[in-house]
Parts: structure tokens; C-alpha cells; sequence
């Protein structure tokens, strides 16, 4: 017994060291790190530990001990809440849906403001507490009274779970207002990366729905907007540059869909759409929308592969609107509200809003939009994180935070 204690002791150290030294090596071997990008060591660190971590999940994960995506997530939690004593924070359940709501405690002299906020994380990471910091900040800097929607994710829940919460669990705070003292004139829809998403499909069903109060406005955070064309130019530019690689991209939107990795290269080079379709949807989707600012001199052009109709028939719900809601059609694009748009510099899914900018502008809706220079995917919930934290994060949290005040 002695024996196998002292092999634990030597053994799990020299593992875990091991293991850092990996996520190191791989780290210089892969990750791309802008030259302008401010901090460049705080960064490279923090994309260590970021693989590391990915590194003892999947060794978890071999030895049928917890599957990695719980792991993650496990991880993702970690963290003291610090308690806010303006507010008022009420965990509840919406059905199934677990919701959590930030109220002012100052007797405000009118109704406030709602603030629908839809968080991050890639359908696998993100939480109610992961986000808790920044949904307190946005509620007490705004003076709102803010719902949290904590939908279910995988690796138990895959495609249209995701929208189906964030849909129903906006209804049920639309239709308790007057209980939560909200004034039904300013709804806010809030999200980022994938609760960006989340904000430009659900925002879509309300289009349609008179007997609610309808949103008065949508801001989306560097969102996913579709899931087609992958040769735009942030596509190629980013596609090394932590925390969302094309890799952990295409990981996270193939499990979510329920599509096979293999499909993988299929979908980046166009292989998975028909001409019909490209023709139909290049007016929308096509890099000719993206400012010339943005290119680089080694940027790819488009182009269509073979079609491969197995491939389509495999990912072909990429096609649904629900997934890429820039396909919408005109009608619907036309009445929806003011939106503001968040996008950084590094970030692999910039041009997904600087397509959805363009196609709301052309059908005449008022867009607000506000670039990072120096930001990268995720730097949002880093905020508060003292010293991990970036001017960007504060740069979109502060920008955020005057764009709702005005509302």
C-alpha cells in the first residue's frame, strides 16, 4: 500500500508537469499571438493553462472518469460569486429552463429597463455563474432588472435546444413584465459568441408575435451568424489565434449540430452547398461584403469545391434559419429593431457581424457598431478577472453598458 502511495506521489506531479511542458509546446506550435495584441504574455499564458486544462480533460476522459465536456464545465464554475449588495439575485427555473434575475434595490421612481442576456461559451462551456460578474455589472451600471437565461447544453442536449430555451424562457419574462417591474418599451436582447446567435434568431420569432412587447433592441457581442461560408477573410486571418480557434470552432458547431467531424474539410471549402444555393445566398454571405480594411494581402479567394451531395445531405441544418439567421429574408430582416454590434480585431467570427451589419443596413435598420482593435474572442467575460484581465474587456463591457443606458 505504501508502495502504490509513494507511486501516486512522484507519479501525479511528474504526470501534470508533463503535461503543462505539452500544452506549452503546443501552444508555440500552433497558436497564433497578434504582434499588436496588448499584454502578449498574459495571453500566451492564459492559453497554456487553456490547453492544459483541454489536456487533463481528455486524459480524464480516456480513463472513463468524467467525460471531458463535464470537466470543462466543471472548471468553467470554479470561482467565488461575489454578491452585489445593490441587487437583488433570484435563482428560478422557467419549466425546465433555470434562469437567474438581477434586480436594483433602489425603489425606482419609474418602471426599468429588461435586459435578456443569452451567454457564451460554444453550446459546451458557459454557465449562469460564469457569467454572474458580468450580467451584475450590466444590471447595476444600467440600473435594469436583468434575466440570465442558463440553457441546457451538451454533451446531453444538441440542436434546437439551445434557441427552443432562450426562445421560451424570453417569453416567459415577456409575459411577467408588470411582475418584475419592466417597462414592455425597453426590452433589451443581450448575448455573446453563441448568445449573440441566440439574440439574432430568437429576435426573429417576435417579428411575428404582436401579442407580446416587442424588443426594443439587440445587441449582439462578437456573434455567430452563420454557418456556410468559412473562407471569409477573419476565417482565414484567425483561425490560429486563441480562444476560439477553427479547430475548437468546428468542434463545438459539429457537436451541437450532431454532424460528423469527417465533414470537416467539406465545409470549408463549399463542397456542402449547392450552387442554387450559393447563388441564392452569395449577395448575403460573400466576402465582397467585408470592408477592404479588413482583408489581407494573403487572403484566399472564395470558391465553390465539387459539390458533394452526401456531404449536403450530412449538414444541410446549417441551411435553417434558426442556425444561420442572416438568411432570413428581407421581411423579416426589415422589421427587426435597432441593433448595436460588437466585434474585435482577432477574433475569428468578426465577419459574421460585419455580413449581419450590412444586411440589416440595407433593409433599413439602424445599426450602431463598435470595433475592438485590440480584442480577441472570450476577452468579454474577463473583465473583473484583475490581473488576467485586458483594456478590451473593459473596452466592451464600458461600451455596452453607455449603449443600454440610452435606451
Amino acid at each position: 500500500m505504501a508502495v502504490l502511495w509513494l507511486l501516486l506521489l512522484v507519479g501525479l506531479p511528474t504526470f501534470l508537469l508533463g503535461l503543462f511542458a505539452w500544452a506549452v509546446v503546443k501552444h508555440f506550435l500552433t497558436a497564433e499571438v497578434p504582434s499588436s495584441l496588448q499584454h502578449p504574455i498574459k495571453f500566451r499564458f492564459m492559453h497554456c493553462m487553456t490547453l492544459f486544462m483541454i489536456g487533463l480533460g481528455n486524459t480524464l476522459e480516456m480513463l472513463r472518469i468524467c467525460p471531458m465536456f463535464r470537466f470543462a464545465q466543471f472548471i468553467c464554475d470554479i470561482g467565488a460569486i461575489t454578491k452585489d449588495p445593490t441587487l437583488v439575485v433570484t435563482n428560478m427555473h422557467f419549466g425546465t429552463i433555470p434562469v437567474r434575475l438581477f434586480q436594483p434595490k433602489a425603489v425606482p421612481s419609474k418602471l426599468r429597463r429588461g435586459i435578456v442576456f443569452y451567454h457564451g461559451g460554444g453550446a459546451i462551456f458557459g454557465s449562469l455563474n460564469m457569467y454572474h460578474s458580468l450580467c451584475s455589472f450590466l444590471a447595476r451600471e444600467t440600473d435594469s432588472v436583468l434575466l440570465s437565461v442558463g440553457y441546457r447544453k451538451l454533451p446531453d442536449y444538441h440542436y434546437p435546444l439551445i434557441f427552443k430555451d432562450c426562445l421560451n424562457a424570453t417569453i416567459h419574462f415577456l409575459k411577467s413584465l408588470e411582475t418584475y417591474g419592466v417597462d414592455p418599451s425597453r426590452v433589451v436582447l443581450c448575448g455573446e459568441s453563441i448568445g449573440g446567435w441566440a439574440v439574432a434568431s430568437t429576435i426573429q420569432v417576435f417579428v411575428s408575435s404582436p401579442s407580446l412587447p416587442q424588443i426594443r433592441a439587440q445587441v449582439l457581442i462578437t456573434p455567430v451568424i452563420q454557418t456556410i461560408n468559412f473562407r471569409l477573410p477573419s476565417h482565414q486571418q484567425n483561425k490560429n489565434v486563441p480562444f476560439l480557434t477553427r479547430d475548437i470552432m468546428f468542434m463545438c458547431l459539429c457537436k451541437y449540430l450532431a454532424i460528423d467531424l469527417s465533414w470537416k474539410d467539406a465545409m470549408l471549402t463549399g463542397d456542402v452547398i449547392p450552387l442554387d444555393m450559393w447563388k441564392k445566398y452569395r449577395k448575403w454571405l460573400s466576402s465582397d461584403n467585408i470592408p477592404r480594411r479588413f482583408w489581407s494581402s494573403d487572403s484566399q479567394p472564395e470558391f465553390l469545391g465539387c459539390f458533394n451531395e452526401a456531404a449536403y445531405l450530412e449538414t444541410k441544418q446549417i441551411f435553417d434559419v434558426e442556425i444561420s439567421p442572416i438568411l432570413a429574408d428581407d421581411k423579416t430582416i426589415a422589421q427587426l429593431p435597432e441593433a448595436f454590434l460588437v466585434t474585435c480585431e482577432y477574433d475569428i467570427l468578426r465577419d459574421d457581424a460585419l455580413l449581419y451589419k450590412k444586411r440589416l443596413e440595407d433593409q433599413g435598420v439602424p445599426v450602431s457598431w463598435y470595433h475592438v482593435e485590440d480584442g480577441f474572442h472570450g476577452s468579454l467575460t474577463l473583465f473583473d478577472w484583475k490581473f488576467f484581465s485586458f483594456p478590451c474587456s473593459m473596452k466592451i463591457v464600458n461600451t455596452v453598458v453607455s449603449y443600454i443606458k440610452n435606451i
